[in-house]
């Protein structure tokens, strides 16, 4: 059966509706283009009283009232805006169409009595003064917060109402046209368009909103069963598409958002297509919410641009470490790299960024420790050899001379026992930490630090020093208690050797809900503040050369350090210089305090 061809269909009415459409349209864009008119013209006039104000302003407080009529004055004629100034009793003391003295209290003015309150005041009223009807808006003069007069600009209603007079002809004549169009419009489509294209619209309407699964009925004309056939393969072709897209997208986004490493995705602009949540947190940025922004605004560093000039001109990877502060320094490893399409175009830049900032800290660090170890070691090996080269090829009968060279000697041999057996100190905890070969059993703290104390007791009684021990007999803790042992000996140790002789080494432990801390305070010669924080590193000496002459080795605070780590714990210390130094121990208090035994 052959489709019927579109003819006639509802011309009139589509016509007529067209038509109110358009009168419905023009009637509120009518009053619309009143109310902007208005808001626009209010808009200015406020800008031409912030304008002059401050000009005004220096005049009020000099309460130099002529001179403000007269710049009102000046200022009115090259705005073409009557301009008013009023003080807070409601006194004008300026006005540019009418003498001030001859005008009356404005005070009631409602445009007046908003600005005195501190708000921008406006109205459309009749004014007595200039018998005809203006626009008014007033601006209060603020100086210190207090409110000293208000700047009136003000225009007559009637070039207002004559320049919307103007618009309303205008949109009438183009509406006239307009329907004239329409009219001829409406019955060329009329001839086309029948009752199935509200189907094939609601058909359309729904593959926008994304339901693409949606089919269309075929109408019974031939133009538009054509029509509806395409959108029908095409919504199906479209929701395969979108459907793989989506599937691809999300693919890299779980991709990415798995990934540790920062990455971020560049058009040719520089501007963000693609950014990872690791690269927000190594950057210390929130995600971008809008897209395409700028990657300056992310990070400036002129590093990272000169990264991504390279590879954009040599259109190859390169890469490099930046320096990024933002909460704290960090190393960065940036890597650039050209973004290609399957046709190997390039379409932008690609960034991957690393936090290297732990591994450059331990590159340093086992550099300075080589360095260190070596620089121990060799000093007391050269001196030793040195002695020995003596001994061996100058015959020294004087038997008080080989002693004294034997004794040096002897003195070095010590030193270097002393510094390798700390070494292997250091080396046995980190192993056995690593291992987890650590012997943690329940102790008491009073026990291990009496212990210490008992072992360091005649080196205090030598040097004249009395060593305090508080510490609650009930706290228990899980912990090595030989390991634990060590590192207070060690903070003893260091306590003893550099107190004044005849002070006190105060041993003393706090405790909260979560940790024990083990304080260890002396009474000495203190540390300057730029050593503080380096204090713990593997031969790092405040005083080389009296830490030397105690005999050690540099490594103590180190094996503390280690100690305390390895039981879960960490170490601070706070010092005065020339009044003494508290180190301390801090330890999670894991196990329960043991009952105190009844009386």
């Amino acid at each position: 059966m052959k489709k019927k061809r579109l003819i006639w269909q509802l011309f009139p009415t589509y016509l007529l509706v067209t038509l109110l459409a358009l009168a419905t349209v023009t009637v509120s864009y009518s009053r619309e283009m009143k109310k902007f008119y208005l808001d626009h013209t209010a808009a200015e006039l406020t800008s031409r009283a912030h304008l002059i104000l401050p000009q005004l302003k220096s005049l009020m407080v000099a309460q130099d009232y002529n001179t403000v009529n007269k710049t009102v004055n000046t200022q009115a004629k090259y705005a073409a805006t009557r301009i008013t100034v009023i003080l807070p009793s409601g006194v004008v003391v300026g006005d540019s169409d009418e003498s001030p003295v001859q005008m009356d209290n404005h005070a009631n003015r409602p445009e007046i009595a908003r600005a005195l309150k501190g708000s921008i005041g406006n109205s459309i009223r009749y004014s007595r003064t200039l018998q005809k009807n203006m626009m008014y808006v007033a601006v209060p003069v603020t100086i210190e917060k207090r409110i000293t007069g208000v700047i009136r600009t003000s225009v007559p209603v009637s070039d207002i109402d004559r320049k919307l007079g103007d618009m309303r002809l205008r949109i009438i004549l183009a509406v006239l046209v307009i329907s004239i169009l329409i009219a001829g419009i409406s019955l060329y489509f009329s001839r086309r368009i029948s009752r199935p294209i509200e189907e094939l619209e609601a058909g359309a309407q729904q593959f926008a909103q994304g339901n693409l699964e949606h089919s269309l009925a075929m109408p019974d004309s031939a133009e538009l069963a054509g029509l509806a056939e395409a959108m029908n393969e095409m919504a199906a072709e479209l929701d395969w598409k979108v459907k793989t897209a989506f599937a691809q997208r999300n693919e890299i986004r779980t991709i990415l958002a798995s990934m540790v490493e920062g990455v971020i995705a560049l058009n040719p602009n520089d501007r963000i297509i693609n950014m990872n949540q690791a690269a927000a947190d190594i950057l210390e940025v929130p995600l971008p919410k809008e897209e395409r922004r700028n990657l300056q605004e992310i990070i400036r560093h002129t590093a990272v641009e000169k990264l991504i000039r390279d590879s954009r001109t040599n259109n190859e990877p390169t890469s490099c470490d930046i320096v990024y502060n933002k909460s704290s320094e960090k190393t960065l490893h940036v890597r650039c790299a050209p973004l290609k399409d399957a046709d190997e175009t390039r379409i932008g830049t690609l960034l991957v960024i690393d936090d290297v900032t732990k591994l450059r800290q331990l590159e340093n660090v086992r550099q300075d420790f080589a360095a260190n170890v070596s620089h121990e070691i060799k000093t007391p090996l050269t001196a030793i050899k040195g002695f020995v080269e003596t001994l061996k090829h100058h015959d020294i009968k004087d038997t008080a001379e080989q002693d004294r060279f034997l004794n040096i000697i002897d003195r070095h041999v010590i030193r270097l026992t002393n510094i390798i057996e700390d070494l292997m100190k250091l080396s046995v905890i980190e192993q056995d930490a690593m291992e987890k070969e650590i012997d943690f059993q329940a102790v008491r703290l009073i026990d291990v630090l009496q212990s210490a104390v008992d072992i360091y007791q005649n080196a205090a009684e030598e040097r004249d020093i009395t060593i305090v021990l508080t510490c609650d007999s009930d706290i228990t803790i899980q912990a090595d208690p030989s390991l634990l042992e060590q590192a207070a000996g060690n903070l003893l140790d260091n306590a003893i050797k550099y107190s004044e002789p005849g002070s006190e080494v105060i041993l003393a432990t706090s405790v909260t809900d979560t940790e024990v801390s083990i304080n260890f305070q002396d009474h000495g010669i203190g540390i300057m503040k730029k050593h503080l924080p380096r204090v713990f590193e593997r031969f790092y000496r405040v005083d080389k050369a009296r830490s030397r002459q105690l005999g050690g080795t540099g490594l103590g605070l180190a094996i503390v350090k280690h100690i305390t780590q390895t039981h879960g714990g960490h170490v601070s210390v706070e010092s005065v210089v020339n009044k003494g130094t508290t180190f301390s121990i801090h330890l999670p208090l894991v196990a329960a305090k043991e009952e105190k035994s009844e009386a």
